[in-house]
């Protein structure tokens, strides 16, 4: 749950259901599009939608396990942190990201 002492002011994004399984919604934004990112077992995540090397659309990228391949050059970059799997460097900024009750919710600071 939610409470007021959390530091993020929590925006309503959509239903889980709105996420394809393995795919992505975007989230335009002035500081750059947001990437939310639904795993096979319904977690969610939530990155700037720039790969850290040549700022490729992750949200084009293909889901797998809790990481997504982005679709420039097949680095891999982890859903949950951001960091790029070695040998690859760098890092996608990670938003958080809360689910409760099937809503899914962006925290943004």
């Amino acid at each position: 749950m939610m409470s007021a002492n959390d530091p993020h002011p929590w925006v309503r994004l959509c239903e889980v259901d709105d996420i394809p399984k393995l795919g992505s919604r975007v989230v335009e934004r002035a500081g750059g599009n947001l990437a939310v990112f639904r795993t096979a077992q319904d977690k969610v995540f939530a990155l700037l939608d720039r790969c850290p090397h040549k700022n490729g659309p992750l949200s084009q990228g293909i889901v797998h396990g809790e990481s997504v391949t982005c679709p420039l050059h097949g680095w891999q970059i982890g859903l949950e942190n951001g960091q790029a799997k070695a040998p690859d460097e760098g890092c996608a900024r990670r938003f958080p990201v809360r689910v409760d009750k099937g809503v899914v919710y962006l925290g943004l600071s």
